[in-house]
């Protein structure tokens, strides 16, 4: 499917939330390194807000792979009970800090935004300018599992809740073709094991169905299936960035052929 509609030649990339899937997006961004491919602006809900502020700010896939290879989505989480969580997730926000400097998402060479959801007023926020630890942070924050970010006056949680894989505003940055990488559309659920992946079941699977309607508007949508893991298990990092590898190369190949 190829859109005509856009009267520029931009191409835009969404990267979706999935957790520890989300290594998936780090072998697309290697598929995409081997073919050629490149987006001219960026956008990512949860997860994929982390790996498309690191992207947009010129990290390679190598670069972004080794972070990843080290990186454990409760280790980033320090434990701070309150009436909004169970966890903190500064760290994470230390995490892009450290990575990035105190960069402003306005200042990334590839324009970015991160989409949050106000759960105030249950309303989508798309951030393009402010801190993009900040931002990513707030991206990230599963309710019940993660404390909100304040924000002015809002309380900002997860992305998910609003628009996992983040196509919209794209459009509003003036993509006219759009690729972007769906994590849990052919995922299969586990048994939860503990409260934190519970949650996280509960969370992704009542939004998949909203996804599929938003992701209409896609040229290409990039969906490997992770069926075979689950949310949490950070063990199978390296098979995922395999599999999120493996299952798109073949897809950016044809698109970009046709396109």
């Amino acid at each position: 499917m190829v859109n005509t509609g856009g009267t520029s030649n931009l191409t835009g990339l969404a990267f979706g939330g999935g957790a520890v899937l989300g290594a998936a997006h780090i072998g697309a961004l290697r598929a995409m390194a081997e073919t050629g491919f490149r987006a001219d602006c960026v956008t990512g809900t949860s997860i994929g807000s982390f790996v498309a502020a690191l992207h947009a700010f010129g990290k390679s896939w190598q670069e972004i792979e080794e972070i990843a290879m080290h990186l454990d989505w409760f280790d980033l989480s320090g434990l701070a009970l309150s009436s909004y969580g169970l966890l903190s997730n500064r760290k994470f926000g230390r995490l892009v800090l450290k990575q990035l400097g105190r960069k402003r998402i306005e200042e990334a060479p590839v324009p970015l935004a991160i989409v949050a959801t106000d759960i105030c007023t249950g309303e989508k926020v798309v951030m393009r300018k402010g801190s993009v630890a900040t931002a990513v942070m707030a991206s990230s924050s599963i309710p019940g599992i993660f404390n909100p970010v304040r924000l002015n006056e809002m309380l900002l949680v997860d992305g998910v809740l609003t628009e996992n894989v983040p196509v919209s505003p794209l459009r509003e940055m003036g993509a006219a073709r759009i690729v972007c990488i769906d994590l849990l559309g052919r995922h299969t659920f586990r048994k939860p094991e503990h409260l934190p992946m519970l949650l996280m079941n509960a969370f992704y699977s009542a939004m998949r169905t909203m996804s599929e309607i938003q992701m209409q508007d896609a040229d290409l949508v990039i969906s490997p299936d992770l069926s075979r893991f689950n949310l949490v298990d950070i063990s199978s990092v390296p098979e995922i960035f395999e599999a999120g590898y493996r299952e798109a190369l073949p897809l950016l190949e044809a698109w970009m052929k046709s396109s």
